[in-house]
């Protein structure tokens, strides 16, 4: 289950709340829980696309985030697909708690909520920045600077790391990633964590938080933070812990795919956790269903394949149809063999299977050493600032990079912008550009090419270029628009680009 990622499109829900009374019934309790702290309803917006606007605070994120996760897993459920784990990156493994049936769903999204207010209140000015190298030279690439707050967050895959730190410090290590050609992408979201500068709100979480009733659970849900399954630990101290602790996803994956899941199902809107799993374990089966034109049909062609193995979730299913585990594509070919392990991202549904021994750790082969980098003087922390100022994040797209990235030809090199910004004369210089930092002749650049699905532009390279493109034709907010990195081509980008400095010019 995902993280933080973008507040969910208007509308994403419509279908799923007029087919399944499950979700109708936890879109419910999740509206009680928010009416109940004095928030709006998180249902009708994800529901009727109302125009509500999305950017509403970071509670209100937070839950419409848990509430297409849970609606999800679902959907999943009522169509058959049995996990075998449920995993969660980040906040993220509060919804699958919620979803395995240890926590009642308004009790998990009190909790939610109660944590986002203790990272409020500590006002930490603190950022997060992904940058396209293994844990151990993201590691080394904040040791450098030697601040007790400035850390490897998470370890996402095998060249996807996350480093937290004070604002001021990530810079300095932003400035010396790109120096070294390692791409980096700043994540903006509204609480950066996983640093031991969150240790104050841990401490505040603890103190305030509504204690939560606990059951046992109908799956099992592995924790990338802890190492292991959850088993009786207080679901207050699993949140607050998390605050300070790294995300370990990339070993998580891997000893999942190990103990047999060969299918993930990600509960979220668009390919986030996902495409870390294809980056980490490559052959494995991923499934978006929130991504797919046909969501349910999607998931039933999951459910009907015998040889579908595991889903991003919990224990495997009674049901002969095989088990599932969330991931990206629903229409990448089934593994040959028998039936294997589903991890899923949902809610529970009651199985009699039992639950599968965890897996032996995974050992992943040395690294050659990291390139010598210059040392940078550790700059004091920031000053804690009395407000957070709050703006949705942009989803965590950003990939591992297949290959060290050489550096690209810098804008200049490409002819300034014609006067007349019409499609084709658009088309042909995003041509050039893309083509001179990939390494492509532009003519082999088709304009309805998928980036990433044909062309391998992986998410980190993508967030270059557009960034680039955005700097060329001043557009600063085409950075930001989430559908040119999960669904990116030059058409897209071009017509962005043409619609953007039309509207500017009006």
């Amino acid at each position: 289950m995902p993280g933080t990622v973008a507040a969910p499109r208007g509308g994403v829900l419509r279908d799923l709340y007029d087919r399944y009374e499950t979700v109708r019934d936890a879109l419910s309790r999740i509206d009680k829980a928010a009416g109940g702290l004095g928030l709006p309803d998180i249902s009708t917006r994800l529901i009727e696309d109302d125009g509500t606007s999305d950017r509403r605070g970071p509670e209100v994120q937070y839950l419409e985030i848990f509430a297409v996760s849970l609606a999800t897993h679902h959907m999943l459920v009522a169509e058959g697909v049995e996990p075998i784990a449920i995993v969660g990156q980040s906040i993220g493994e509060l919804w699958a708690l919620a979803a395995a049936g240890h926590l009642p769903v308004e009790d998990a999204a009190r909790l939610a909520v109660a944590r986002s207010q203790a990272l409020t209140r500590q006002s930490w000015r603190g950022k997060m920045l992904a940058v396209g190298v293994d844990g151990r030279r993201a590691e080394s690439l904040a040791g450098l600077i030697d601040h007790p707050h400035l850390v490897l967050a998470c370890e996402n895959a095998p060249r996807q790391s996350v480093i937290s730190g004070p604002e001021e410090l990530i810079r300095h290590v932003e400035r010396v990633a790109d120096a070294l050609g390692w791409p980096s992408l700043p994540l903006d979201v509204p609480h950066p964590t996983h640093t031991p500068a969150m240790a104050q709100a841990a401490r505040d979480l603890r103190t305030t938080a509504p204690r939560v009733a606990y059951g046992s659970g109908r799956w099992r849900v592995r924790s990338p933070w802890l190492g292991r399954d959850v088993g009786d630990d207080d679901p207050v101290d699993l949140v607050a812990g998390a605050l300070t602790a790294r995300v370990r996803m990339l070993q998580t994956v891997r000893e999942l795919h190990a103990a047999g899941a060969d299918v993930f199902v990600e509960c979220g809107e668009w390919p986030v956790v996902t495409k870390f799993v294809e980056s980490s374990v490559p052959g494995v089966r991923c499934v978006v269903p929130l991504s797919e034109s046909d969501p349910v049909g999607a998931v039933r062609a999951l459910a009907e394949d015998s040889t579908a193995i595991g889903a991003f979730s919990s224990r495997p299913s009674a049901q002969p149809s095989g088990r599932l585990l969330p991931s990206a594509r629903a229409s990448a070919p089934a593994q040959a063999g028998p039936p294997s392990a589903v991890a899923v991202v949902e809610e529970p549904a009651r199985v009699s299977v039992p639950v599968p021994a965890a897996p032996a750790p995974y050992t992943e082969p040395a690294a050659p050493p990291a390139p010598a980098v210059p040392v940078i003087a550790a700059a004091p922390p920031a000053p804690a600032d009395p407000v957070i100022s709050y703006a949705p994040p942009a989803p965590a797209t950003a990939q591992a990079a297949a290959a060290p990235v050489t550096q690209a030809a810098p804008v200049d090199a490409v002819a300034p912008p014609s006067a007349g910004l019409d499609y084709e004369t658009v088309l042909a210089e995003l041509r050039t550009l893309y083509g001179d930092f990939l390494g492509y002749p532009p003519d082999l650049l088709g304009e309805d090419d998928g980036l990433e699905s044909e062309l391998g532009v992986e998410s980190l390279k993508q967030v270059t270029l557009l960034g680039r493109v955005s700097e060329r034709y001043d557009l600063p907010d085409l950075r930001s628009n989430s559908s040119l990195l999960t669904a990116g081509t030059l058409r897209r980008i071009a017509e962005g680009v043409v619609q953007g400095r039309a509207e500017a010019a009006g």
